[in-house]
């Protein structure tokens, strides 16, 4: 699948809730991987970057499946140190 598919893709949780929709992404060139799907289109991402990341963007790591939508692990249970481990890959 290409990335450009999944633009405007509803994103929901393995528990069936709503996130929102995919309207942008950040790569990560060094790896050359996808980092993270936003619910905000870049461009409009100012003033606390980190905390407007770390609320309308999910790690691209949790994705569990691409297809009509996308399905990504469920945040609930997440242990605090996986959180803070999301939380300092914004800062990169």
């Amino acid at each position: 699948m290409k990335l450009s598919e999944i633009y405007r893709m509803d994103i929901y949780s393995d528990a069936g809730q709503y996130l929102g929709e995919v309207q942008d992404v950040i790569i990560d060139l060094e790896k050359g991987e996808v980092s993270r799907l936003l619910m905000i289109p870049w461009k409009s991402a100012k003033g606390d970057t980190r905390n407007l990341l770390k609320s309308k963007s999910v790690l691209y790591r949790n994705v569990k499946n691409v297809s009509d939508v996308v399905l990504v692990s469920s945040p609930v249970g997440t242990p605090p140190e996986a959180r803070k481990e999301e939380v300092d890959d914004l800062s990169r």
